[in-house]
């Protein structure tokens, strides 16, 4: 694939990723305020973001299965189809009073996301050795789109209706085939056949490698801790008096923190090493816990949750890109499934628990209550670095960002 070619796979996957997102972030903005207008438990006010991360976690593997047999462009637009089909399930929902609706709806959209998770991956896959890294960052980059207009939409779609909150589910359908239009465009490359009778690793080989641990392991770390805070924060911004508008605009900000480092994030890699910037992800999501015991004002939360977009950032791409060295064309559809249905296992969980954990301990408490798990997380990195200078200079590549060298040269023509 020449590099102008590469380029614009990336530029298509980088869109796909904004609406995505964007998507994302409207659920996570007001799928809890949606619940909690059905529903007078603040425990089951968060159900219906939740169940868009089980539809996430359930799907994951099936996904990347399917793209295994049919290709990543079929397995990404019937993706799209099902977010638009949730959208309208969601909408439906809520008109009809009914969070089983609701739920039914955003774990519709969760399944689109489980197919959206993959941007990322065939981001390397179109890109040479030397480009990977930056064009998973590149991509992941999209979100920044989501930031600035994902909660300015669930805003505005929030208020169309007399039924409120309607309206928002129904630009998510909107928004959903947008991206089916987008990824008709998408040509990934055909990857060169592994020698005869050469299947892959079993998973549990490949699962046990110490750098898919600690990649898998940060990511699912910077995963979960964000969609506790995020999820809970709209809810706890409520609680402690403030307007919808000031809550949408801390994910707003929040968002931005996740996604606009993602133009250096692939840079920093490459120069420092996977490893170190994941280190620094554990120093910003400590920075987040840290800001929340400053209070509840505006700006405790604002700047807390922006450190925590940092921190997801670094922990995800870094992950990602860690990821990538543990495996060959044959073993990355289960090595890549087995990585995300993990991560959103623990998102689908944190999701479920936000509302209750918020709901029994109080802000402040539930994210100190997070200390011990970012302290497992910098243990884990820690003896990782301990391996690799041991192993010398395989590891010393590895390390140096020249990730994904297990790959070989793999990029032969373009299939529809």
């Amino acid at each position: 694939m020449s590099k102008k070619s590469m380029r614009r796979q990336v530029a298509i996957l980088a869109s796909a990723q904004a609406l995505f997102q964007t998507i994302s972030v409207m659920v996570m903005t007001i799928g809890g305020l949606a619940g909690s207008k059905i529903t007078d438990s603040p425990g089951l006010a968060t159900l219906p973001v939740g169940t868009m991360f089980l539809g996430t976690a359930c799907m994951m593997f099936p996904a990347s299965m399917l793209m295994a047999r049919y290709g990543r462009r079929v397995g990404f637009i019937f993706g799209t189809f099902l977010g638009a089909l949730g959208g309208l399930v969601a909408a439906f929902g809520i008109y009809n009073a009914s969070l089983p609706e609701l739920s039914l709806g955003t774990f519709l959209i969760g399944v689109y996301q489980a197919f959206a998770q993959f941007y990322r991956f065939a981001a390397g896959e179109v890109a040479d050795d030397a480009f990977r890294a930056r064009a998973i960052s590149y991509v992941m980059a999209g979100g920044v789109i989501a930031a600035i207009g994902g909660p300015m939409l669930a805003r505005l779609g929030g208020n169309i209706f007399d039924v409120e909150y309607m309206g928002a589910f129904l630009i998510i359908t909107v928004i959903s085939l947008l991206a089916t239009g987008v990824l008709f465009g998408l040509r990934m490359p055909v990857p060169v056949a592994s020698p005869t009778g050469i299947a892959g690793r079993p998973w549990q080989k490949i699962v046990i490698q110490p750098t898919y641990f600690v990649a898998l392991f940060g990511g699912a770390t910077g995963y979960g801790i964000m969609i506790l805070a995020m999820t809970s924060t709209p809810l706890a911004m409520i609680q402690h008096h403030h307007a919808l508008s000031d809550a949408a605009t801390v994910i707003q900000l929040h968002v931005l923190g996740m996604f606009l480092p993602s133009f250096f994030t692939g840079f920093l890699i490459t120069r420092l090493g996977a490893l170190r910037i994941m280190l620094a992800g554990v120093a910003f999501l400590m920075a987040h816990i840290l800001l929340t015991l400053t209070g509840t004002t505006f700006t405790s939360f604002a700047s807390a949750l922006v450190f925590l977009g940092i921190g997801w950032n670094f922990m995800y791409i870094s992950g990602t890109t860690l990821l990538t060295s543990t495996y060959t064309p044959a073993e990355k559809a289960r090595a890549q499934a087995i990585n995300d249905m993990a991560i959103f296992v623990v998102g689908v969980t944190c999701s479920f628990g936000s509302g209750i954990l918020l709901e029994k301990l109080g802000w402040i408490t539930m994210n100190i209550m997070l200390i011990p798990w970012l302290v497992f997380a910098l243990i884990s990195i820690l003896w990782l670095q301990h391996k690799n200078r041991e192993r010398g200079s395989h590891s010393e590549s590895i390390e140096q960002g020249q990730l994904g060298r297990l790959l070989p040269a793999h990029q032969v023509g373009e299939q529809a």
